[in-house]
């Protein structure tokens, strides 16, 4: 690789112009293009500091062996002249939106003598009348099969056209009546072309008219006792609603725009975009790019801009509107730019409310979904899992295949409510079932790297346990330290879905939730008849991993490899993933191991941490809110929630309730004498808790009085 120092130009030399640049590698094929309103500015970020730069663009410039710029006049030069530079070099740094296929259109070829309906691609022909963009394109043949019953406008190929011509007989749909046969003379010339512009009409939005007329000589038809005739118009109307329906109207009437939204995460960004014409969604097309830069929405959507339309013109291909998540910081060049290739003014919108921001919403769920279907089909793929685990075990240069995959992630506010979440992979797959998570107080929450050897002395401490290789008392006496005398490791694995987790009773029994619990044993309930059944016991972790994942860097690495270093764990490997620069730390190494942004191995990487993250911000916004709510009846020894509960909807208030009698606390479903003298007794003046209302613990309202 080259030294960027080696190739940087002198700080004089560069112009404060604005300008577009390239880089080329050592072979002067260019890998980079971009452009700058300050060239000097711009390309000093680059090799001012290259260690603290981006993977990808750290790559980039250390793939480069000379970089050069030109001045241009004005931005908007500088956007048509970086687009025309990727478009001609294809820059292997830069980000491609665009595929190998345009956008398919419905034409009709108004320029001939016999019109024809088709499905075109490419550049704009003269004479052809334009209809979409639709996607996919088979939506745009099950229209047109539909209209031919209405508009029996030629929609063959000209060899078929011509060889019908010569023989005389029209081809198959002139004999369903889908084609008015002009091959043949069925119709004439300008009859036929009366036609295609009635279907032109239709498609441009007067199907209104068409519908009503078809009414009106179906009504006369039934007057006439013509009924054949009357359900031909019949179907035919109903043929018409179906196309017109078909398209879901958004907006009014007079409305054409493309409406674009992102979705994206460290490596990827997924792209969906709705054409609407007339109001009405013609079309809908998406993408799912690697991101070469971190770069921001309105970033993306610039490039994405300048990709999209780059090659196209006319009112056609490029609407009136375009429809953005976020304004692009030279929004004014790009409206300049995209009413130049239209032939009359783009409007570049960022829509704050109403019925656009809700289409805007609609589009970006879209692209949040492409995106995540795009993550699963990667995860669910055998040959990618596979490869991915390969690379991985290379890269670490592990001697043992990485059949199971731990990953432990910190999650709190400000030191509050701190938890750990345990996640793991088996074969590539998440093994939700063997998901655990941890509660952690004492001095175990002051840093995360306190937390993190916490959580990873629990959770093998256990296995040790479990394996006979470290007693019991031993486990008890350790666990009483204050980092996990009061935490809690309840071991649920999630559910389907959802945020939060339930609890099988199999795999934790009801009375360890609130305490770190050591295997216990489950009595069948045929014992008595069978006393000499061995009972299974209860496993709160399976079989330890061949890697433990940990979210973070050289600190939380060296915490967990400490952790399992004092409990005598040597055949567990230990690496940490640092989020800014997707860096893989080892232990006791003073350089990370850098995985190509491609990598399959660093895409299971990410996976499992985002996995492990999500499943701690679960854990941790389901203590915090507990904790937001306290209540004078939260330390009533022998008071559980439903009880609570059913207290607070009889009296209606806490000051009620502690002004009630015995009598009347009995009068409360649930509530004995016993329990209710118990509750006069702690609900009574003087109680340490009576000058204690129940009050929202993050904004200290009182909820209770």
């Amino acid at each position: 690789m080259a030294d960027p120092a080696s190739y940087r130009p002198r700080t004089g030399e560069i112009p404060t112009n604005p300008g577009v640049y390239r880089f080329r590698d050592e072979h002067g094929r260019v890998i980079y293009v971009g452009k700058a309103k300050n060239l000097r500015s711009r390309l000093n970020n680059y090799f001012a500091s290259p260690k603290n730069l981006l993977p990808k663009t750290y790559a980039m410039v250390h793939t480069a062996a000379s970089v050069e710029w030109t001045i241009v006049g004005s931005e908007l030069e500088a956007i048509q002249l970086e687009y025309t530079w990727i478009k001609e070099f294809t820059p292997r740094f830069n980000i491609m939106f665009r595929d190998d296929k345009s956008y398919p259109y419905l034409a009709v070829t108004m320029g001939e003598k016999f019109p024809r309906v088709q499905v075109m691609r490419g550049e704009r022909r003269k004479g052809v009348k334009y209809f979409g963009p639709y996607y996919p394109a088979k939506a745009i043949r099950e229209t047109v099969d539909t209209l031919l019953r209405v508009f029996p406008v030629r929609s063959c190929s000209t060899g078929v056209f011509n060889r019908a011509q010569r023989t005389g007989r029209p081809c198959l749909l002139g004999y369903i009546d889908k084609c008015s046969a002009p091959c043949v003379g069925r119709i004439s010339p300008e009859d036929h072309k009366a036609l295609a512009a009635e279907f032109c009409a239709f498609m441009g939005g007067e199907a209104d008219r068409f519908i009503r007329a078809l009414e009106k000589k179906m009504a006369a038809a039934v007057a006439e006792l013509d009924y054949e005739s009357a359900a031909r118009h019949r179907d035919d109307i109903a043929a018409l609603r179906r196309v017109f329906e078909r398209n879901a109207v958004v907006l009014s009437e007079d409305t054409d725009a493309d409406v674009f939204a992102l979705a994206q995460d460290e490596l990827e960004a997924a792209v969906q975009v709705f054409h609407v014409r007339g109001g009405r969604i013609r079309g809908q097309r998406g993408w799912v790019v690697e991101k070469v830069e971190d770069q921001s929405t309105a970033d993306l959507a610039e490039h994405l801009l300048q990709q999209v339309y780059g090659d196209a013109d006319g009112p056609d291909r490029i609407p009136r509107q375009v429809m953005l998540p976020q304004e692009p910081e030279n929004a004014a060049e790009l409206q300049a730019w995209l009413s130049t290739l239209r032939g009359s003014k783009v409007q570049i919108h960022v829509p704050k409310r109403g019925d656009k921001a809700a289409l805007i919403s609609t589009v970006r769920e879209n692209a949040e979904q492409a995106l995540a279907l795009h993550k699963s089909r990667r995860a669910g793929d055998i040959t990618t899992r596979s490869a991915g685990l390969q690379q991985l075990q290379e890269a670490l240069d592990l001697p043992v295949a990485l059949l199971r995959i731990e990953c432990y992630d910190i999650s709190h506010v400000q030191g509050t409510n701190v938890v750990a979440s345990m996640v793991v992979v088996e074969d590539g797959l998440a093994k939700k079932s063997d998901y655990r998570r941890f509660a952690i107080t004492g001095d175990a929450a002051r840093d995360d790297t306190s937390a993190m050897y916490d959580v990873i002395s629990r959770r093998f401490r256990n296995y040790l346990v479990d394996q006979g290789r470290l007693a019991a008392p031993e486990a008890a006496e350790a666990v009483a330290g204050a980092a996990a005398e009061a935490a809690a490791a309840q071991p649920q694995p999630p559910a389907d879905g959802g945020d939060t987790a339930v609890v099988p009773e199999e795999v934790v029994p009801q009375e360890t939730v609130a305490k770190e619990t050591v295997p216990q044993e489950t009595v069948p309930q045929d014992t008595v008849l069978a006393e000499t059944l061995t009972p299974a016991p209860k496993t709160k972790f399976a079989y330890p991993p061949n890697l433990v994942v940990v979210d973070g860097g050289p600190p939380q690495v060296a915490a967990a490899s400490r952790a399992l270093a004092d409990l005598g764990i040597t055949d567990v490997y230990v690496v940490g993933l640092a989020k800014r620069l997707e860096e893989v730390w080892l232990p006791d190494d003073d350089f990370p191991v850098i995985l190509p942004r491609t990598s399959e191995g660093l895409f299971l990487l990410q996976r499992i941490r985002d996995e492990a993250h999500r499943f701690a911000i679960a854990y941790h916004r389901q203590k915090r809110g507990k904790a937001m709510t306290v209540s004078v009846l939260d330390g009533i020894q022998g008071l559980g929630p439903a009880k609570r509960k059913a207290l607070l909807k009889h009296f209606g208030s806490a000051k009620k309730l502690k002004a009630a009698s015995v009598e009347e606390l009995q009068q409360v479903p649930g509530i004995g004498p016993a329990m209710a003298a118990s509750l006069r007794r702690q609900l009574a003046p003087g109680a340490a808790d009576d000058a204690a209302p129940a009050v929202n613990m993050a904004t200290g309202e009182i909820i209770e009085s």
